[in-house]
């Protein structure tokens, strides 16, 4: 059993790192330079307080934090284990490489109010980690609510008609669930349990065995769909809404933070409040991985529909995420873990798909895959990251993606369900459908008249970190380890 470490105090300074970032922009927002070394300094250090925990988790620890108690079986606390670990330390790395790219992306385009687009990224941060670190469902209700509150801003920042309305409709979707379905769960999981703490393991949950059939299972549906920042259908439309925001942002939204915290609280419900054995005993995982498959497959199909780079990766996005929860439904080791390790799996790989686009529209002003013809020789650095997240994506090895996709059929196998299986494979080609031409276009397709000015790689800040994400895809592809020992301890 992980033995408990009381009061660590680097769980409170890695969730203060992003909060004093943002205050150390805000006040130097009138320096430019000093202002994203600010952004920068602040991701270093989160990044380097929770690469420290790791030790201790790997060692069996499971670390602790309470900031107050409210009431009797109320507080806010901070918890580190192995599930966090996979979230956190994934987000916190990729914010120093969105920090970089983000100043290229916005000084090259000359976008207005760049000191509130920087703090309120670094806020965004701030919420996500203290997600990861919930203790408990108040916790993570409380910092879940911050991320939506928070991205608002950055969702509307070019403050026109479209950007209004995609704010609008982001801040509908995801408050009106989060207050209407989670909030009054988390009354009810309080009166059944008398109090809201996460379970020490990922088997036995919290919810007494004497609660009916009937209300656990109407708690796990309001759970699943009130967290919908996690896509699942019907409660997506938000996130290709949300594109109208910058690029940068797109990447926050879809790689790092946003939806990683809709599909994390998810399985962190999933698993420390219901329970493998309790879900198992209701019959509650194999609807759900049914449930979600519509997702998978309708989302790839209308990313194939799509000419606009980033709505067919936004599609891909609201596919991509229910991969996660679908192994997490499986109840079977190696699915668990295959859902859970591609929370970082497709962060590092969509967020470098999303650095491409960015990359592209900064270098050419192009939006449409079919203007994207013959770019891939004159941007080879970014055209060649894009192939190698869009492989992982895919599933093909050796990129991460594949040790998602092979672990999760390992999975469904293990579960005895060919079905899902069918639905992996379908899935699998229609990613490909969708990736693919777009590769093959700009390498092979005759070069699109460019008005006497030939395209050229986009600003050096920008082609590094992309290149550093697609080459880190790879490494994760290649040593998975990584990730796979934290996903190995939450199902032990």
């Amino acid at each position: 059993m992980p033995v408990p470490v009381q009061h660590d105090i680097r769980l409170l300074l890695a969730l203060l790192a992003p909060l004093v970032g943002a205050g150390l922009v805000m006040a130097t927002g009138r320096r430019p330079n000093i202002r994203e070394g600010c952004s920068f300094l602040a991701a270093v250090v989160l990044f380097g307080l929770t690469a420290s925990l790791v030790p201790d988790i790997r060692a069996g620890k499971t670390l602790d934090f309470t900031l107050f108690e409210m009431l009797p079986g109320l507080a806010i606390k901070l918890r580190a284990d192995s599930l966090s670990m996979i979230f956190a330390v994934a987000a916190s790395f990729l914010w120093i490489l969105a920090v970089f790219y983000s100043a290229g992306y916005m000084r090259g385009l000359h976008e207005h109010d760049q000191t509130r687009f920087n703090v309120c990224f670094a806020l965004a941060l701030f919420g996500a980690i203290g997600c990861a670190f919930s203790d408990n469902l108040l916790t993570l209700y409380l910092f879940y609510e911050i991320v939506s509150v928070c991205t608002y801003p950055l969702v509307a920042h070019h403050q026109d008609e479209e950007g209004y309305e995609g704010g609008l409709k982001y801040m509908i979707y995801l408050t009106t669930t989060a207050k209407a379905l989670v909030l009054p769960a988390m009354v009810l999981v309080y009166v059944l349990v008398g109090n809201l703490d996460f379970a020490s393991n990922a088997h036995t949950g919290i919810l007494p065995a004497s609660a009916s059939s009937g209300v656990v299972t109407a708690l796990y549906i309001c759970f699943l769909l009130g967290f919908a920042k996690n896509g699942i259908m019907p409660f997506h439309h938000w996130l290709p809404g949300a594109m109208v925001a910058p690029t940068p942002v797109s990447a926050l939204l879809h790689a790092v933070a946003v939806v990683k915290v809709g599909v994390f609280s998810t399985v962190r419900v999933m698993l420390y409040v219901f329970g493998i054995d309790r879900m198992d005993a209701l019959n509650l995982g194999m609807p759900t991985a049914w449930f979600v498959s519509v997702t998978i497959l309708v989302a790839s199909v209308l990313a194939l529909s799509k000419d606009n780079l980033k709505a067919r990766l936004a599609y891909s996005t609201v596919s991509q995420l229910s991969y996660i929860i679908l192994g997490v439904a499986l109840l079977t080791p190696r699915g668990i873990e295959g859902g859970l390790v591609h929370i970082a799996n497709h962060a590092f790989s969509k967020i470098t798909l999303f650095f491409c686009a960015g990359a592209i529209y900064v270098a050419t002003h192009r939006k449409n895959i079919s203007e994207m013809s013959g770019l891939g020789r004159a941007m080879p650095f970014t055209f060649g990251a894009f192939a190698i997240a869009a492989l992982s994506m895919i599933g093909a090895p050796p990129v991460a993606g594949f040790v998602t996709k092979w672990n999760l059929l390992l999975g469904a196998m293990d579960a005895g369900s060919i079905g899902i299986v069918c639905v992996l494979l379908v899935s699998t080609l229609l990613n490909a459908a969708y990736f693919v031409p777009i590769i093959i276009t700009a390498f092979f397709g005759k070069p699109v008249d460019d008005h006497g000015h030939p395209p050229h790689e986009a600003p050096l800040v920008m082609v590094i970190p992309l290149c550093i994400t697609a080459a880190l895809s790879v490494v994760f592809g290649l040593y998975p380890d990584f990730f796979m020992e934290f996903t190995r301890a939450v199902v032990k």
